[in-house]
């Protein structure tokens, strides 16, 4: 959260040990995941609050020039400028996550059964694209992993055990609920970067600033299935 290339003058973050009384792992883009979900959130709620647009928000913001390539890209793949029918509705998140800036766009759909995640968009650089077909492929099941997290993905404890012993108690999105995922590679960077985690970290803000824009509702809170109902 401390690194992001946004030129705010007055901008502090501050971190805090936890007594949880479990053993933790590691997961798929590690701490990216959340404290782009964090800054995502509050930037998304800033640009509210100021009426201006997220996405142009971000880019007035933004210092590194191949970040802000990366949010026109994305901007231009989404078709970002254009409005959206009734029911339907857009966020957008940003993460510079491992070096790799990467900014997504998620869009929604209100249904008669519930909201779907219809479409995202995703834009990275990773300096040298030396196999894109490799960079896509990691970036579509980055991004389904961290809308399973997002949606769904919860470990609760009773007892001091985990109550969750596999998929049938830890629920992930299926195949009929995976987005349609549309993908754009730069190579704007100083130098080739890996691409096994970049994808995950901007989903799941860019999924609540959709939900917010869909409902106006803001979900400072995961995951989301809690609150709403998703198809």
């Amino acid at each position: 959260a401390w690194d992001q290339p946004y030129g705010l003058p007055h901008y502090r973050v501050a971190a805090y040990k936890a007594k949880l009384g479990l053993r933790l792992g590691s997961w798929r883009s590690v701490g990216a995941s959340h404290n782009g979900f964090f800054t995502e959130s509050a930037l998304d709620e800033i640009a509210n609050a100021a009426s201006l647009d997220p996405l142009q928000m971000r880019l007035d913001l933004m210092t590194h020039e191949p970040s802000r390539k990366v949010l026109q890209a994305v901007a231009k793949l989404s078709n970002w400028s254009q409005p959206l029918p009734a029911g339907r509705a857009h966020g957008v998140a940003y993460v510079m996550a491992f070096g790799v800036p990467t900014a997504e766009v998620v869009e929604i759909v209100q249904t008669e059964r519930g909201i779907k995640v219809d479409k995202v968009f995703v834009a990275t650089d990773v300096g040298v694209a030396l196999d894109p077909s490799i960079i896509e492929a990691q970036l579509i099941s980055g991004i389904n992993f961290g809308l399973s997290a997002a949606i769904s993905g919860e470990i609760t404890v009773a007892d001091g055990k985990v109550e969750q012993t596999n998929f049938h108690q830890y629920n992930a999105i299926r195949m009929h609920q995976a987005p349609e995922i549309k993908v754009a590679i730069l190579e704007n960077g100083d130098r080739i970067k890996g691409i096994g985690e970049p994808g995950t970290p901007p989903v799941a803000p860019a999924l609540a600033n959709a939900i917010f824009a869909l409902t106006g509702k803001r979900e400072r809170h995961l995951p989301l299935n809690k609150y709403l109902r998703f198809v």
